[in-house]
């Protein structure tokens, strides 16, 4: 589809911001034309009209803002590997939008009291959107309804596996209290706890090509089974984080009116056969790295249309932290800033196409949490874009990284297509890898916490 206006009738008024001349993609289209804001938002598509600013999107595509609804920004508690600053500063520099911020950080955010200290920490220091979630525990598993309706807060996340302290919701009878309480949307992070604890023989020292053997199939699975058993027995919606296996697409297929999912770009992009070797611990994250031939499944369930999300799982530790020999090395790798450009090199390489990219990262994270006014470019929706160049070839290198960690796995690898603006709510806060002078980002709102008074 293709056109230079979208509207028959003349725009009335001045406007904050055009961007001309770009290919613009749209809920029904993709669409040569020019995008006006206003006071922070879409205010009108297509036609002539006078705007205080204008920028010339000649050659490059302008998408809705991209959401990353999973990533660890470690603060507080860590922040000798991220805070909240220079995680937002990544995501930004990356095309992302906003982000969901995740709750394991010391203390954890799973107290009101948590919640309102990062919302505190966020403001005038995150670049982008932003809402966090708060960790289901043994000691709030009955005041979760209640958590979750916080302003600021993206749900509640559950730990079945990989974490410690009282994150950690292994058992089932604490697990259905969880989902009994409350109503929106649980985030899970689904690996057996009692499988991983009786398999701790399989890791190899020095073999970090032994976590996914360790961490098996069967780990993942059995989780999911067990959440979607009880998800079925309260009627509670839960969503199934960085899924690894086609087994675990498969079970979700055949429960859709209860659970949603996401994949991330590592597990669609590395394989252990070559991570292992190259990246050593590196590569070590949870759920793991697996096969090319679980990748290729993954992708095939991408062909299925069945995941809802792409999430980055942002993770970033210090170099030194994960140099140490496995298994003592810590699990995960930093992922937001190169979430986009590995997606669009996959629609570089006609693994999905723009349209699914687009619902996986703006109309499926606000269609799957109810946020309001994002996800779309549209008239009285927020005006947060993000500008790539779908031809740009580059290659992704230390110096471009953001991230407190300093490191990526990806770096080194020439890609195609390249985030080169972010625009939120009308605020230019990247263009072609420069910030703007402040951050601006501000906590999102969802249809479940922000409805108007009656």
């Amino acid at each position: 589809m293709a056109s230079s206006d979208r509207t028959t009738h003349p725009i009335t008024g001045s406007h904050d911001l055009a961007l001309k001349n770009g290919s613009v993609v749209l809920p029904d289209g993709t669409v040569q034309t020019t995008v006006y804001v206003r006071d922070g938002m879409v205010s009108a598509i297509g036609g002539e009209a006078p705007a205080a600013r204008v920028v010339d999107c000649t050659g490059l595509t302008i998408l809705p803002g991209v959401i990353d609804t999973q990533v660890h920004f470690r603060e507080p508690g860590a922040e000798e590997n991220e805070d909240l600053e220079t995680g937002s500063r990544s995501a930004v520099l990356g095309g992302v939008t906003g982000v969901f911020e995740m709750p394991n950080t010391k203390p954890t955010t799973s107290t009101p009291q948590a919640v309102a200290d990062k919302l505190a920490r966020a403001r005038n220091r995150m670049w982008c959107e932003h809402a966090f979630y708060v960790g289901a525990t043994i000691d709030n598993a009955d005041e979760c309804g209640a958590l979750e309706k916080l302003p600021g807060t993206a749900g509640i996340k559950v730990f079945m596996g990989s974490s410690t302290g009282n994150l950690l919701v292994s058992e089932d009878s604490m697990l259905e209290r969880v989902l009994r309480s409350g109503q929106r949307r649980v985030a899970i992070h689904a690996e057996d706890e009692a499988r991983l604890k009786d398999r701790m023989g399989e890791r190899v020292d020095n073999d970090p090509s032994s976590h996914p053997v360790w961490r098996d199939d069967t780990t993942a699975l059995r989780a999911t089974q067990r959440v979607l058993d009880l998800a079925r027995k309260t009627g509670r919606r839960v969503h199934i984080l960085h899924v690894t296996t086609p087994a675990e697409l498969e079970l979700i297929a055949r429960n859709r009116d209860i659970a949603s999912c996401e994949l991330t770009p590592q597990h669609l992009t590395l394989a252990a056969e070559e991570a292992y070797p190259r990246l050593g611990t590196f590569a070590q994250m949870n759920p793991p790295i697996r096969s090319a031939a679980h990748r290729d499944g993954l992708w095939h369930w991408v062909g299925q249309g069945l995941p809802d999300v792409i999430g980055s799982d942002h993770a970033p530790h210090s170099r030194e932290a994960k140099a140490k020999p496995y298994p003592a090395s810590p699990s995960g790798m930093p992922g937001v800033q190169t979430l986009l450009p590995l997606m669009l090199n996959h629609v570089a390489h006609h693994r999905l196409s723009l349209r699914r990219l687009v619902d996986l990262t703006s109309a499926g994270p606000q269609r799957l949490f109810g946020l309001v006014r994002k996800g779309r470019i549209a008239v009285g929706y927020d005006a947060d874009f993000t500008i790539v160049d779908l031809k740009a070839q580059w290659t992704i290198k230390e110096d471009w990284l953001a991230s407190r960690c300093g490191w990526s796995p990806f770096t080194g690898e020439t890609v195609t297509g390249k985030p080169v603006g972010t625009i939120i709510r009308g605020h230019q806060v990247m263009w072609e890898g420069t910030l703007a002078d402040k951050a601006v980002g501000e906590p999102f709102r969802f249809d479940s916490t922000d409805r108007p008074a009656s």
